[in-house]
């Protein structure tokens, strides 16, 4: 197994796992126009984010994307990790940790001092994943208005 960076030729095996995705979440749905125009801007400008890819040949096994912003409380860029997913049929093989490890390992290398995300409240197998790989729950507790 390869983990790359994405690229615009990858965007279809890409929206496919966001439909996985967005499928077990509360707030979002599939909409593949959506997700392509989203993938296209972070593809296209590295200073938005990157998104990595888990590869067996030429098959997409998983992804996961960062996002980047700068935190005033910390004084440095921090990351979002947006979207993480492994397809169903890739599951329980390390793709996922494999995919987190290449993704900190990068943030770090890049000069991000944290990473927060998002996982649904009830959705405790994420929210193990991610304490063994060292995240803490925050007191924060994240807003949202749809513009």
């Amino acid at each position: 197994m390869k983990i790359n960076l994405a690229t615009a030729a990858d965007i279809p095996a890409l929206c496919r796992l966001l439909a996985e995705l967005f499928s077990q979440e509360v707030e979002f749905q599939p909409d593949t126009s959506a997700q392509q125009r989203g993938l296209t801007q972070i593809i296209a400008d590295p200073a938005i984010g990157h998104i990595f890819v888990a590869r067996r040949q030429q098959r997409v096994m998983g992804m996961v994307s960062l996002l980047y912003s700068v935190s005033t409380a910390l004084g440095e860029r921090v990351a979002w990790l947006e979207d993480m997913v492994v397809a169903q049929e890739s599951r329980g093989m390390g793709v996922g940790r494999l995919l987190l490890e290449h993704a900190l390992a990068f943030a770090k290398q890049n000069g991000c001092r944290r990473i927060t995300l998002l996982t649904d409240q009830d959705n405790q197998a994420a929210q193990q994943f991610y304490r063994r790989q060292g995240f803490k729950a925050s007191e924060m507790l994240p807003m949202r208005l749809i513009l």
